[in-house]
């Protein structure tokens, strides 16, 4: 090939490039370098996959928490997610999760659990001993796991009932059980299943642990909130009961003398009360009842009973009250006697008025009979023990109006012959009005008690609380000086922990650490002074006072470090390197309400809270250590070791501290 010079344009000759060849030592450079991007693509993929299976995780348990949020007190749909998860991302072939009473488990969520093998779970719990697998679990509180279940002993030659249906019915190979855990109780298992000898990875076992403890969270979550409608039920059957009375005291006040009005509104409000269809009152005479009221009674079975006298048979519920002055409940008419035997008066109670279930309260004046009320149900749903007395406390109300009304009948006959007995009747209604009024003032005085102490549970520590409700003043709460021992205590290495971790698991850190603290200064009689993330403030001796202040702080404080400790080391096996610091001080502090309109604290000002904050500052994990004049307090009951001079913060001068090492008992 030629080419031009630039000068003359004449052609030139043009070198021929030689072909390049490495040397060894290139040659081995080359090849390292083919290696390292193999590496590298290996490495990505690896990233690839554990990125995929904690996306995995994540949503999975995004999935549970939305469901447990959405589910409130319901576990069924909650079981059901985690199982669906636990057995999808760990590729199992089913799942189980079973609750513990103390002595069995019982199967309470199953997701594709072979029919016949859930049968028999169902059927037959499942008890521990400590051969099995079950028992190994129970006795140890950690995570059971099993290659290949029909390799067992107790499967190839005792033939463990349990073993031989989990592997002939389930047809399970590999086995995981891993406990549910509250409080370090066992309160249940999560178990997966797989019908193929494959282990379960480790984290796959770990995934599998996060979902026992978030079962347990739901749980505990379905309990309180099971409690709290239950507690708010009972509150509005109170408030439903006292303003029935309030009605009924009203209608008997507005009514003197006319007993038709009174019996409807009992009759109403026990119905309505107690979840009844409807209702009628007798009234007792010459060995015979007759009927005087009815409220909402079917129109043929009022026509029949209205107005008329009646001599029950023997076997029905108003002749056995008429015997035995007592309250009397029929489950079910229709399976009586009587009906069988198809009785006229049976007949007519069912198959004109439909009635099944009933509840008769006789009215007793001067221990005699004067009367009942009987309230009805059309299906079979037996009284509670609660609706029987809203129907006797009525019946003692409806005999105070009959009696009532009695004597006024009888005063004003005598009216126009005695001025003196008119003017006793006219004062014996202004009295029975004052009654009512009264009565109307008690119920309001109550329920703005209950409503204020609500509102004091809710934004003070409940000691304070319970105080200001027994005193009936709210003088507790103003600013005042008190000698006091102030406890501050948090978690060393919360904030990287915080930082690094998920928002779930902080929340469910948290949520142990204050459920574990909390039940202590319950027991110590601490108040709670304030707590804000991980770091608590408990006060000693104010606003109820306490015998020995500093020495109650410090066996709490020895309390919490033991069972803080517990839980330390379950988050260390978590991987979450957390320790635990407490702080102590004694002195005067200023001590009151702070807040505004609608939400206000509980709280303590001054050097002494100070110096129990900066304490806990300087605190290694595990330590206590106590100011001077704690030590002073509580040398006798415990043992210490000094830890030298401190500068603290917003202290002018050093102070000595000293680490509370255990109680001289314990020595």
């Amino acid at each position: 090939m030629r080419r031009r010079s630039k000068a003359g344009g004449k052609p030139v000759k043009t070198r021929r490039r030689k072909a390049v060849k490495l040397k060894p030592r290139d040659a081995l450079r080359a090849a390292s370098r083919r290696s390292s991007a193999g590496s590298q693509d290996a490495e990505v993929a690896r990233l690839t996959r554990e990125l995929k299976e904690a996306l995995q995780q994540q949503t999975a348990t995004s999935e549970v928490l939305k469901v447990i949020s959405g589910s409130p007190g319901d576990l069924e749909p909650v079981f059901a997610a985690m199982l669906e998860n636990a057995v999808r991302i760990c590729d199992a072939k089913f799942g189980n999760i079973f609750r513990w009473d103390g002595g069995v488990f019982h199967l309470i969520a199953t997701h594709n659990t072979p029919p016949a093998f859930a049968e028999v779970r169902r059927r037959l719990p499942l008890r521990t001993a400590p051969e099995n697998l079950i028992g190994r679990m129970v006795t140890t509180k950690m995570v059971v796991h099993v290659a290949d279940l029909a390799a067992e002993q107790a499967y190839i030659d005792q033939r463990s009932p349990q073993y031989v249906a989990a592997v002939e019915l389930g047809g399970v190979r590999t086995f995981l059980a891993v406990p549910m855990l509250k409080e370090n109780e066992l309160v249940g298992a999560f178990i997966l299943y797989r019908e193929e000898v494959r282990p379960f990875t480790d984290k796959q076992i770990a995934l599998v642990t996060s979902f026992a403890a978030q079962a347990v969270i739901a749980i505990e979550n379905a309990r309180l909130l099971n409690e709290l409608r239950q507690r708010t039920t009972d509150l509005t059957e109170a408030l439903e009961q006292q303003r029935a009375t309030s009605d009924l005291l009203q209608v008997i006040s507005g009514s003197p003398g006319n007993l038709e009005p009174v019996f409807q509104a009992m009759l109403e409000n026990a119905v309505t009360i107690c979840g009844a269809n409807f209702g009628n009152m007798f009234l007792y005479e010459n060995d015979a009842f007759r009927t005087v009221a009815l409220y909402n009674a079917p129109e043929a079975y009022a026509k029949a009973r209205m107005g008329r006298s009646f001599h029950p048979p023997p076997e029905s519920g108003l002749s056995r009250l008429a015997a035995t002055k007592e309250v009397i409940q029929t489950a079910d008419v229709r399976a009586a006697e009587g009906y069988t035997n198809r009785d006229p008066f049976f007949v007519a109670a069912v198959e004109l008025a439909g009635i099944r279930t009933l509840i008769a309260a006789p009215l007793m004046q001067e221990g005699h009979l004067i009367g009942a009320i009987v309230i009805y149900r059309q299906e079979v749903r037996p009284f509670s023990e609660k609706q029987i007395e809203v129907v006797k406390n009525f019946a003692s109300q409806v005999v105070i109006a009959i009696e009532n009304s009695r004597l006024l009948n009888e005063l004003r006959d005598r009216t126009s012959e005695l001025e003196r007995s008119y003017a006793l009747v006219q004062q014996q209604a202004r009295q029975l009005e004052a009654q009512a009024q009264e009565l109307e003032q008690r119920v309001a005085d109550q329920v703005g008690e209950i409503e204020r102490m609500g509102r004091l549970r809710r934004f003070l520590p409940p000691q304070v609380a319970d105080l200001i409700v027994a005193s009936g003043t709210e003088k507790q709460l103003e600013s005042h000086r008190q000698e006091i021992t102030a406890l501050f205590c948090d978690l060393r290495g919360f904030t990287g922990f915080s930082e690094s971790s998920d928002p779930e698991d902080v929340m469910a850190l948290l949520r142990d650490y204050h459920a574990a603290i909390g039940e202590i200064i319950t027991k110590y009689s601490g108040t709670l002074e304030r707590y804000a993330g991980d770091g608590v403030m408990v006060v000693f001796n104010d606003p109820v006072p306490v015998d020995k202040p500093a020495l109650q702080a410090v066996l709490m404080a020895l309390e919490m470090r033991d069972v803080i400790g517990a839980l330390t080391e379950k988050w260390r096996r978590l991987g979450h390197d957390i320790g635990f610091g407490i702080g102590i001080a004694h002195g005067f502090a200023t001590l009151g309400t702070i807040g505004f309109e609608g939400r206000f604290d509980y709280a303590a000002i001054g050097t002494v809270s100070n110096v129990a904050s900066r304490l806990c500052d300087e605190a290694k994990p595990g330590q206590i250590l106590i100011s001077p004049r704690v030590f002073m307090a509580v040398e006798d009951a415990v043992s210490v070791e000094p830890v030298g001079e401190f500068t603290l913060k917003g202290i002018r001068r050093p102070l000595a501290a000293y680490n509370v090492l255990a109680t001289n008992r314990e020595n």
